[in-house]
């Protein structure tokens, strides 16, 4: 594994933020849900599609507070184009559990 400095930690901007809207993206080349995520005031809503299908369904992600680099350059994913990328760690299975807060916290709050 290569080290990093603290300098380029800091590089990568972690926020978090409120799911505002989910819709399934049957267009995807793998299963895959759109979301829209209210980071506050100064980042304000963002974008993003996730492979996260095998935990998750689009409407029991209403109102899940996730966690998302939100500095990464925009991404086309198929014709959707996506904003920030929400984190996760894989299961045993390797399908992706959503990384959030165990408590509910300010949007926009940053990893650190």
């Amino acid at each position: 594994m290569a080290e990093i400095s603290f300098d380029d930690f800091l590089k990568v901007d972690v926020r978090v933020g409120t799911v505002l809207r989910a819709e399934p993206y049957p267009e995807a080349r793998k299963p895959a849900i759109k979301l829209w995520i209210d980071f506050g005031d100064e980042i304000g809503e963002k974008k993003t599609s996730a492979q996260i299908t095998a935990h998750y369904t689009a409407d029991a992600l209403i109102g899940k507070q996730v966690l998302a680099v939100v500095n990464f350059p925009p991404r086309q994913i198929g014709k959707f184009m996506s904003e920030v990328l929400v984190l996760g760690m894989p299961d045993k299975d390797g399908a992706v559990v959503l990384v959030g807060p165990d408590q509910d916290v300010p949007l926009g709050g940053r990893l650190h």
